[in-house]
């Protein structure tokens, strides 16, 4: 029997009981923009977005650089944490809205990336509004091949917040999309940002209670994201002028556990907290340290009586 060694579904758990070891993923750079920034719907991003997209982590991409060999160079930065036996990555579309651009230009992208033989899964990480019914046939048609993932950046239910944080679409946008998502057969991955300005606790759960309802047993995935101040942010210049309260570690550590005991069993979860780039990080400092924010997280779980393995946390 394989042993969960996180008290929660955490996808380590997961991919180990579908491939039988850790899945790596790959950071990739797909070369597009985003509406909210190329003058569509508006031209700089959302409020806590840096000028990077949120892919600081992918790797570069120049013209003459192919998906292949970005593949390629990611595998170098993170084979020193794999054991032999392991080999398996996720193609990972990090940067910006990687479904932003005629599907001929996404068909070789992600054919490419599919085909590696390394690659075990592809992951797309795109915004509601701009998956047309081409893309999705797309997505579909790739999934007979390799299981394809897509990442919706939902991060609250709330309208007001949505307007607020310049999201750009309403909440029936997303439903829409998960509901064509799911009716094509795709995984679907929800992010949502904890520590939103104006969110209280009960409105953050309000936003997972409704991600646990969608479908039989809720969104597929889910990414719990804490809100990363960064600098050169249009977030960063209110909180300059100290109009936004960030968490402390230890609030952090009691709303996660409290979201994850909302969500159902079945439901993934791909992240408890998410990496600011170190370089831009403004608030909260103490989340560069990602070993200190995990461990502290253990413990907190450990200290309200929620043991490893224990998927059952309501």
């Amino acid at each position: 029997m394989l042993w969960n060694e996180k008290p929660y579904h955490s996808l380590d758990y997961e991919m180990k009981k579908q491939y039988g070891q850790k899945i790596y993923k790959l950071a990739l750079d797909g070369g597009m923009t985003c509406p909210n920034r190329d003058g569509t719907l508006g031209n700089n991003g959302c409020i806590f977005c840096s000028g990077g997209g949120s892919g600081e982590f992918a790797e570069s991409r120049c013209a003459h650089i192919s998906v292949s060999e970005q593949i390629e160079a990611a595998k170098e930065t993170v084979i020193r944490k794999m054991k032999p036996e392991e080999g398996r990555f996720i193609a990972y579309f990090q940067s910006y809205t990687n479904t932003y651009a005629p599907v001929s230009y996404l068909r070789k992208l992600f054919t490419e990336a599919i085909s590696h033989p390394d690659v075990g899964i592809l992951s797309i990480a795109t915004r509601p509004d701009c998956l047309s019914e081409d893309v999705i046939l797309l997505l579909k048609e790739l999934n007979k091949q390799k299981p394809v993932w897509v990442e919706l950046g939902l991060q609250t239910i709330h309208e007001a917040t949505a307007q607020y944080i310049r999201r750009g679409y309403s909440l029936p946008v997303f439903f829409d999309a998960y509901a064509r998502l799911k009716e094509a057969g795709l995984t679907v991955i929800t992010h949502v940002i904890l520590g939103l300005p104006g969110e209280d606790k009960e409105m953050i759960f309000d936003t997972i209670r409704y991600l646990s309802r969608l479908g039989d047993h809720g969104t597929d995935g889910i990414k719990l994201q804490l809100l990363h101040i960064l600098k050169d942010t249009d977030l960063a210049l209110e909180y300059e002028k100290g109009l936004i309260p960030v968490y402390t570690l230890e609030e952090y550590a009691d709303l996660v556990i409290d979201c994850i005991a909302l969500l159902p069993k079945e439901v993934v979860i791909h992240r408890i907290s998410g990496d600011g780039p170190k370089a831009l990080l403004l608030a909260p400092l103490w989340s560069g340290n990602k070993r200190m924010v995990l461990n502290t997280l253990a413990k907190r779980f450990k200290e309200r009586g929620i043991c490893q393995g224990d998927r059952y946390l309501g």
